[in-house]
């Protein structure tokens, strides 16, 4: 089935005349639907673990717009809630976790408990048995930089200084904890993989704080372990590296990481990326999240940039970051229809 899959042609190096479309977060708190079925879980983290929850908001976009592609409606801290962090989430303010403060608060995290997740496997299965058939399921995880980030700080901060200065303080702890990440990370995926999601993507949200050492140690090294690791148990599964914020590393990373495709943020000009790295790389992005709740003129100005960038090569089209909240449902419907026609 994957092989008459649009997304998955084009992570497989085909070009296609109409590139594959899906947007990070895309099922989410811009959509009617998804509010509405919000308001029944009584804490976000039930909402991800309830699998007829979770299973009807990855298929919700898909069924109002159909997307290429369905992505897995979960989020990156599962991984530190399966190893024994208190994870919670308060409204209008992000996560919150009780924050890893010394070296040895990195040492009683418990051992990853992937039994924890079935959970999100479920949701999988679910999720499978309703796809359309020209429709891939994207699993996902976080990146062990920016899982740390949070695991350490406690919470979102605007430039991660906590876990950098954990880091340079404790840098044997930090590695211990990467190196939990990385193993975790590799467990999750692959069983998401077992379970039938036909692609991943390793969210690194963060990166783009980090110098150039710190960036190599912390960032594209780990992503690169986890990528190697998955080659070698599950090499017929396509990865996608978002690496926000790293934009001129992305010739570097390319020839680096291994994965199959690159998820491009909103800051990089498509046109220097395509200038920088191989006519074969598959690359992803990278509308302006902004551009889309404008709408209008910009809107089309932007999307054709973007197609006329990348045109003649692999290419998926999607946001350089999430989508906002606000973004009017009528503006993804003229993103669709404005790709779709592109080459009509």
């Amino acid at each position: 089935m994957s092989g008459s899959k649009p997304l998955i042609a084009t992570l497989r190096g085909q070009s296609q005349d109409i590139p594959p479309i899906w947007l990070m977060r895309q099922a989410g708190r811009y959509l009617p639907e998804y509010r509405a079925l919000r308001s029944k879980a009584t804490s976000f983290l039930d909402f991800c673990y309830n699998p007829a929850m979770a299973a009807e908001v990855t298929l919700q976009p898909i069924r109002r717009y159909h997307f290429d592609a369905a992505i897995l409606f979960s989020d990156i801290l599962v991984v530190p809630d399966a190893m024994g962090q208190t994870v919670s989430f308060e409204t209008g303010h992000g996560p919150r976790l009780d924050p890893i403060e010394t070296p040895e608060a990195v040492d009683r995290l418990n051992s990853f408990d992937l039994g924890k997740l079935d959970p999100v496997f479920e949701t999988i299965d679910r999720v499978k048995s309703a796809l359309p058939a020209d429709v891939a399921l994207i699993g996902f995880c976080g990146a062990p930089w920016t899982v740390a980030s949070y695991m350490i700080a406690g919470q979102g901060t605007p430039d991660q200084a906590p876990a950098r200065l954990f880091a340079f303080r404790h840098p044997q702890a930090f590695e211990r904890l990467i190196e939990r990440l990385i193993d975790a990370s590799v467990s999750y995926l692959v069983r998401q993989i077992d379970a039938g999601v036909e692609a991943v993507q390793i969210f690194d949200s963060w990166a783009g704080v980090l110098p150039a050492n710190e960036f190599a140690s912390w960032s594209s090294g780990p992503i690169a372990r986890i990528v190697a690791a998955l080659k070698q148990q599950r090499p017929q599964t396509p990865v996608i590296a978002f690496v926000r914020g790293a934009d001129a590393q992305l010739p570097h990373l390319t020839r680096t990481l291994g994965a199959e495709a690159y998820g491009l943020d909103t800051a990089l000009d498509p046109v220097w990326a395509v200038a920088q790295t191989s006519p074969s790389t598959v690359l992803q992005g990278n509308l302006d999240p902004l551009a889309l709740v404008a709408g209008g003129a910009a809107l089309d100005r932007e999307i054709d940039y973007i197609l006329g960038a990348f045109a003649g090569r692999p290419h998926i089209f999607n946001l350089g970051h999430g989508i906002l909240q606000q973004t009017p449902i009528e503006h993804v419907e003229r993103l669709l229809a404005r790709v779709r026609a592109s080459r009509s």
